[in-house]
């Protein structure tokens, strides 16, 4: 199942957890977009807030990357909201 870029480097995953990843972020719809800008906040303040680069926080926005359960939750925080509520489970 390990399939290589060149001959030298592994592929870390194979094409049933891609399929999985993929199903997974598609039905996680998050509000960090949504209530960052109600309160008037760049991205980058957000992300020197929570201790993270601009780009991790352009990039959970655009559903790119889950953030760790402790970036969740300072997420939250700093958002004036909770974690369930900052990210919604879409059927």
């Amino acid at each position: 199942m390990w399939q290589s870029f060149d001959n030298d480097t592994p592929q870390l995953y194979t094409d049933d957890v891609k399929t999985s990843l993929q199903v997974r972020r598609n039905g996680v719809k998050n509000q960090i977009y949504e209530l960052r800008t109600e309160n008037n906040i760049s991205q980058g303040a957000l992300a020197d807030k929570c201790k993270v680069s601009r780009q991790t926080i352009n990039a959970i926005e655009n559903n790119k990357y889950d953030p760790s359960l402790a970036l969740a939750f300072r997420l939250a925080e700093v958002l004036g909201t909770t974690v369930d509520k900052l990210f919604l489970y879409k059927l």
